[in-house]
């Protein structure tokens, strides 16, 4: 498995990947994640142009996975409810994690990524998404509360510390 930059190149795979997570997401019983279809050519492009975007590569040398990692202050994780944050030390943020399920042990392998540049990392989900939410917990995030999208739709905060 490589991780590495995406490039310009790599947008039709992106958004193939996005296309089977949200299949998958339907599948497990989320229906409400990444609607409308959400992320957007144009997000995915401006992640892109930011060198924020990144692929996961298998050994056929195709991306499979594909995640957006910053490390930044998310406006959305200002507030958090039932809960808090673990810190409030500089952290890196996680976002738009999706796969094909052509790779397994893709979330460790992107936390292992990003905690080698900062080892304090953010990352939400949907309720429904009890498949992130399990691997979440199993790569050691603990569940720190809800935070809010730009929407106002509610998402269950995680963070790691390495």
């Amino acid at each position: 498995m490589i991780i590495r930059v995406a490039e310009t190149a790599d947008l039709d795979d992106i958004m193939r990947i996005y296309d089977k997570a949200r299949e998958t997401m339907r599948a497990s019983g989320n229906r409400s994640q990444w609607i409308n279809g959400y992320p957007a050519r144009e997000m995915v492009e401006g992640d892109i142009a930011r060198r924020e975007s990144y692929v996961v590569e298998g050994d056929d040398g195709v991306p499979h996975a594909v995640f957006m990692f910053a490390v930044e202050e998310d406006p959305t994780y200002a507030r958090i409810e039932d809960g808090a944050w673990l810190d409030d030390e500089p952290y890196g943020v996680i976002h738009r994690i999706g796969s094909d399920g052509e790779l397994r042990g893709v979330v460790p392998a992107a936390l292992a990524y990003c905690t080698a540049v900062i080892g304090n990392i953010r990352i939400d989900t949907h309720a429904d998404n009890t498949i992130m939410r399990h691997v979440l917990e199993k790569c050691g995030f603990a569940h720190c509360g809800t935070i809010y999208c730009h929407d106002g739709s509610p998402r269950v905060a995680y963070q790691f510390r390495a």
